[in-house]
């Protein structure tokens, strides 16, 4: 047999059965998120550019915080009310005329309200965007549709942060204005590409009782919220990566920020180069089994980080827990799809999105908190704890989930 052609066999059959409307929105995901780079260095625009204190940005940018929790969940109410391909047009045209905009102005009193507002149209992106996949993908393929969506993302990441850093240099200006037209040629691509007419997934949504927001309401379900609970403690874990991750790799491991950036490109690499042959793999194995496993591997990843030293076992440790990422986020949001069915899926994915938001907002602050006072080895072994206690709640909640909804 040919090892050549058993890859690119893999590869084939991991890919193979999208629908065209899937690639599309794989499109539309990848000109976004190549061209976000503004978020990535408005710490650095306010207090170099405008003057603005330490404390004075960190305020500021948790208005952007604000912004896409209360987007979060709008986007997926809306998303039941107009349709999810509305509101992703919607939020790209918004925040590319909202970053240019904000490039354009220095008093704080017009930036301000201008990010809140940024952050909004940014945060309905996410569950519109998700409900639009579950709505094009059938339910055998709708795994391998969030985990492409997660592939656009994790490409477009590696090229706009990069891309942003040599705009930077030369003018802060530029980067408001390349990551808004982006956003708008995103939004046009939309408009250009997306199928007309009875063929499209726009006509699946008029089948739907969409005006009005019928279908069960997400605040009804019990199983639901204790997971979105779930889901708030796998968001405060994962974003100690942006923030205590880098300080402990800095000052334990010793190494540069430029050792610790190729740490985090393990997790991209892997990401792009395995999770949709992951997926086809796991096909046959029930979603909350291999959820479950997820957690443990979160748990395992960051638990060893104070038990080893050097670039090199740091690297095994993401890979440790890139591997529960893969399993877990694309293996989530298809689960709730799911469990929400057609006529709520945007309010279901918009809890979910409001649910991470919100561990965004809280997993800096406790992480570091819990790091200046009991030292990093206590953070990571926390965390890790904290996976394996993320999988014994999911598995009280397991049998509750697998069951069909109650309406």
């Amino acid at each position: 047999m040919n090892p050549l052609k058993n890859l690119v066999g893999l590869y084939r059959r991991a890919y193979a059965g999208l629908p065209r409307q899937a690639w599309i929105l794989f499109a539309v995901n990848l000109v976004n998120s190549a061209g976000a780079m503004v978020i990535f260095f408005l710490s650095l625009y306010f207090t170099r550019k405008l003057g603005f204190s330490a404390a004075e940005a960190g305020r500021a940018l948790s208005l952007y915080g604000v912004g896409s929790l209360v987007g979060a969940y709008l986007g997926g109410w809306l998303s039941d009310r107009i349709g999810s391909t509305s509101v992703q047009k919607l939020s790209l045209a918004s925040s590319g005329i909202l970053l240019i905009a904000m490039g354009q102005v220095r008093s704080s009193a017009a930036l301000l309200p201008a990010l809140l507002a940024y952050g909004t149209a940014a945060g309905s992106l996410y569950p519109a965007n998700a409900t639009s996949m579950s709505r094009v993908c059938p339910p055998a393929l709708q795994v391998k549709g969030f985990a492409l969506n997660r592939l656009a993302n994790n490409l477009g990441v590696t090229i706009g942060p990069a891309v942003g850093g040599l705009l930077a240099l030369r003018d802060y200006r530029l980067l408001f204005w390349v990551d808004g037209l982006t956003c708008l040629a995103a939004a046009a691509l939309f408009v250009l590409i997306w199928p007309k007419g009875e063929r499209g997934p726009r006509a699946a949504e008029k089948k739907e009782p969409l005006e009005g927001g019928g279908g069960r309401s997400p605040w009804r379900d019990v199983p639901f919220l204790g997971l979105l609970l779930i889901t708030v403690g796998f968001g405060i874990i994962f974003i100690q990566l942006l923030s205590t991750f880098p300080l402990y790799m800095r000052s334990v491991y010793g190494l540069a920020e430029d050792s610790i950036g190729r740490l985090l490109a393990v997790n991209t690499i892997l990401i792009v180069l395995l999770e949709m042959i992951l997926m086809e793999f796991i096909r046959k194995y029930p979603l909350t089994r291999m959820i479950n496993i997820s957690f443990l591997l979160l748990g395992l990843g960051f638990g060893l980080i104070p038990l080893g030293r050097g670039f090199g076992f740091a690297a095994l440790t993401v890979a440790v827990w890139t591997f529960g990422e893969m399993l877990s986020m694309p293996l989530f949001t298809s689960l709730i799809s799911g469990r929400a069915g057609p006529e709520s899926r945007g309010r279901y994915l918009g809890l979910f999105s409001f649910a991470f938001s919100l561990a965004f907002i809280i997993g800096p602050e406790l992480g570091t908190a819990v790091y200046e006072r009991w030292g990093g080895t206590a953070l990571w072994f926390g965390t890790g704890a904290a996976g394996f206690l993320l999988a014994a709640a999911f598995s009280l909640l397991k049998r509750s989930l697998d069951k069909p909804r109650e309406n």
